[in-house]
């Protein structure tokens, strides 16, 4: 078990540090030093800087759970348009997930590796804790700043999974059960299968960082990355359409409401408030699923 354990770490390390290395050199292009609230860059110790930006995590955590207690008209309207897609999707489950595990054999295996391992906690938290670690040392605000939001998005989105999951109690497709069959609080792993933990720990990563570049292309790149470990796990029948689709959209809320808190945590503004994420039911001729528009 150790030597399985220790060949699936030399699997990953190298995509993990390409992952790192790229990211770090774009924003080597625009290193930045700002100040945050509290005390200036030039004169903080590093025991200071991870204080605050502790703080910061558990901040950032907290407020992306309060956010639906301030939402107003049109951020239900967009709650219930991801909702709605969700149920038109349901009626597909069956489908998509036979077709998806047919799909299997035929994707090349480090793919497959990658998509299974990089999408589990000990992974995730090993490159963002990296990316982190790296703008904390060499006091770039932009890698630090990242590096916070990366693991208080995992952070939330790992620990709302996780009560979801036992909550719903939705069996596997690998169960052999319906996609309907449900048992709350089964203990069985069989039995949390909504939301997809991988989907959502992987795509927070791949949104956040999404949210660095301009380039459409860049940040569809990225995503596309992102999405592999969800789609992963349809290929291994661990979950359906609706359990990857709903851990998406719940990424893209967790990244963004932490993002904006901590527009008011650091001097840097990474976001544009002029724009906002809108949601759109796209039905028609061979086409059937949400839209995110940003």
């Amino acid at each position: 078990m150790l030597n399985q354990e220790t060949n699936k770490v030399f699997k990953i390390i190298p995509i993990l540090l390409f992952l790192l290395g790229g990211f770090i050199h774009a924003q080597g292009q625009n290193l930045t030093l700002v100040q945050t609230p509290n005390f200036s860059d030039t004169t903080a110790t590093n025991w200071q800087s991870f204080k605050y930006d502790l703080g910061s995590v558990f901040g950032g955590v907290g407020y992306s759970y309060t956010r639906p207690l301030h939402w107003k008209g049109k951020q239900w309207g967009t709650f219930g348009t991801v909702i709605a897609g969700t149920g038109v999707l349901y009626i597909f489950d069956k489908e998509t997930s036979e077709f998806s595990i047919r799909q299997k054999e035929g994707i090349p295996q480090f793919i497959r590796d990658y998509g299974s391992e990089f999408g589990s906690p000990q992974y995730n938290y090993m490159f963002t804790g990296g990316l982190y670690l790296t703008g904390l040392f060499t006091k770039n605000e932009k890698l630090r700043r990242t590096g916070v939001l990366l693991i208080a998005s995992a952070t939330s989105a790992g620990l709302l999974q996780q009560l979801t999951k036992s909550l719903v109690g939705r069996a596997r497709p690998v169960s052999g059960k319906t996609k309907d069959t449900f048992d709350p609080f089964n203990p069985s792993r069989n039995f949390h299968s909504f939301p997809s933990g991988h989907t959502m720990l992987a795509f927070t990563n791949a949104y956040a960082i999404g949210k660095q570049f301009k380039n459409p292309w860049v940040k569809a790149g990225i995503y596309t990355v992102g999405l592999i470990p969800g789609v992963s796990r349809m290929w291994d029948g661990q979950h359906w359409l609706t359990d990857v689709a709903l851990g998406v959209a719940i990424s893209i809320f967790t990244v963004e409401s932490i993002d904006r808190y901590l527009d008011n945590r650091y001097s840097e503004k990474y976001n544009d408030q002029t724009k906002k994420v809108s949601w759109n039911l796209d039905l028609g001729p061979g086409t059937l699923g949400v839209v995110a528009r940003f």
